[in-house]
């Protein structure tokens, strides 16, 4: 049960596969903040992209798993595979927001290529009575570049700093960038048998290589 004095991060993804990337995102969105817990969500059938995942849902979900295992405060919500349908960030959090209560501040986070396409979300608005967004901004972003709705709402909600004196409406970046890597890379590299040391978490990476998942599972170069 989450203390009605903290707050919890939501960081939904397809993870095809969950990298160190993923993990460096979630452990700045838990410390910046000073969550009890950051959710990982895993899609179960990810609408926004035009290809299917590699990986099924379940195998994603596994990883997902391994590679938090350990991890203080984060955990792995099955939600969205369990859904069996397209899921939706505003039902994701409609849900949330009921089991949490009124109070407890909810932090959802999203890079700032879907900060940039937010109005074509469904019932975006409803986001911001249902939780916070942390936006993870990669250098050299410019707001001014945003669509004019998201513009006006990054203005008129943008703080300064991560209140958790109120449970939703506010906008905040993080301070922390992206690693510059990608699940596409490391797709490739693994079909590659190309090493991925510290790119992939080990649990993570024997769980690939036993499955054969992304054509990996040769020997790799060392």
């Amino acid at each position: 049960m989450v203390s009605p004095n903290r707050a919890v991060g939501v960081f939904g993804g397809t993870f095809d596969p969950i990298h160190a990337g993923h993990l460096r995102l979630a452990r700045a969105l838990r410390d910046e903040l000073s969550l009890s817990e950051v959710r990982l969500i895993p899609a179960g059938d990810p609408y926004h992209r035009e290809a299917a995942p590699l990986a099924s849902a379940e195998q994603r979900l596994a990883m997902a798993r391994l590679a938090v295992a350990g991890e203080p405060g984060l955990v792995v919500d099955e939600r969205e595979v369990r859904r069996g349908r397209p899921s939706y960030t505003v039902e994701t959090l409609a849900e949330l927001r009921a089991e949490l209560g009124p109070d407890v501040p909810i932090w959802c986070l999203i890079g700032g290529d879907s900060l940039a396409q937010l109005a074509t979300w469904r019932r975006w608005r409803e986001l911001f009575a249902l939780a916070h967004l942390a936006v993870a901004l990669r250098p050299g972003f410019d707001p001014a570049t945003l669509p004019e709705p998201v513009a006006a709402e990054w203005r008129q909600r943008q703080v300064s700093d991560f209140p958790n004196r109120t449970p939703s409406g506010t906008i905040r970046a993080l301070t922390l960038p992206p690693m510059d890597i990608s699940a596409t890379d490391l797709r490739a590299r693994l079909g590659q048998g190309a090493a991925v040391d510290g790119l992939i978490a080990p649990a993570v990476l024997a769980y690939i290589e036993a499955g054969h998942l992304y054509g990996a599972g040769a020997a790799r170069p060392t």
